[in-house]
């Protein structure tokens, strides 16, 4: 895991390439120090990209294999209560979060994508389930927040079905947000990220908060929420300095 900073962006790159970005316990704890990194007000946005040929192939089986035989259960609770941990920390931060992905999501690299607020996918990326090949289940929320992303019956299809995703096909399905040219897609994740530091940062992280809360509560809890949320922003700088240009035009 590494860390660079591009002004009011901090990129987080997924840095295991060997090891196709998967996560085992020292990279999960990598990706919370960069996390901490983020949280800092300094920076208005977070790119996510990975190094090497694949975005993140999920969980290193390598790691899971190497633990001994009466521990892997355990290892394997720790890992992933760990990594859903961080993943939640990565779409409750309280600023816009885009991901360029490419080659290959897998497994819980998905994750990833479903807590990311925007994710540009290169045209060549394919979505892979993979938990069900080598006889697993789903890890880091990929089950919870799937279905809510591309459906149930779609979602069904992608986990038992056994299909790849193609990045169009993502796009259509609601897992991606945009598709860019391969050469192209690293740039395009820092001019959005860079276009999103620009703007209303704040008024950005509280609808990302909103939207994804609303599949959580119920109307009326959501109803309070919204309402308080809009009162309370009229009040912040940015909201008055926004406010004041457009009367203004």
């Amino acid at each position: 895991m590494r860390t660079e900073v591009d002004g009011a962006v901090l990129r987080i790159v997924l840095d295991r390439p060997e090891a196709a970005n998967a996560f085992d316990i020292p990279a999960t704890l990598a990706l919370r120090q960069a996390l901490d990194r983020a949280e800092d007000e300094q920076y208005a946005t977070v790119l996510l990209s990975g190094a090497g040929a694949r975005f993140c192939a999920g969980g290193d089986l390598a790691s899971f294999a190497d633990a001994p035989v009466g521990e892997r259960s355990a290892y394997l609770l720790e890992l992933a209560t760990m990594l859903e941990a961080e993943l939640r920390r990565l779409a409750a931060l309280p600023k816009p979060v885009v991901a360029a992905v490419h080659g290959a999501v897998a497994g819980a690299g998905l994750g990833f994508v479903l807590s990311s607020d925007i994710v540009v996918a290169a045209r060549s990326t394919k979505f892979v389930w993979a938990y069900a090949g080598v006889g697993l289940t789903p890890d880091c929320g990929v089950s919870y927040l799937l279905p809510r992303a591309i459906g149930l019956p779609r979602a069904l299809d992608f986990a038992i079905g056994g299909t790849a995703l193609s990045a169009d096909t993502a796009r259509d399905w609601g897992l991606v947000a945009r598709v860019a040219e391969d050469d192209d897609v690293q740039q395009a994740g820092i001019d959005l990220a860079r276009t999103l530091a620009a703007g209303p940062v704040g008024a950005h992280a509280h609808a990302s908060r909103l939207l994804r809360r609303g599949f959580e509560v119920d109307r009326d809890t959501h109803a309070s929420d919204e309402a308080a949320t809009i009162a309370a922003r009229i009040t912040t700088p940015e909201a008055s300095a926004l406010i004041e240009r457009f009367i203004g035009r």
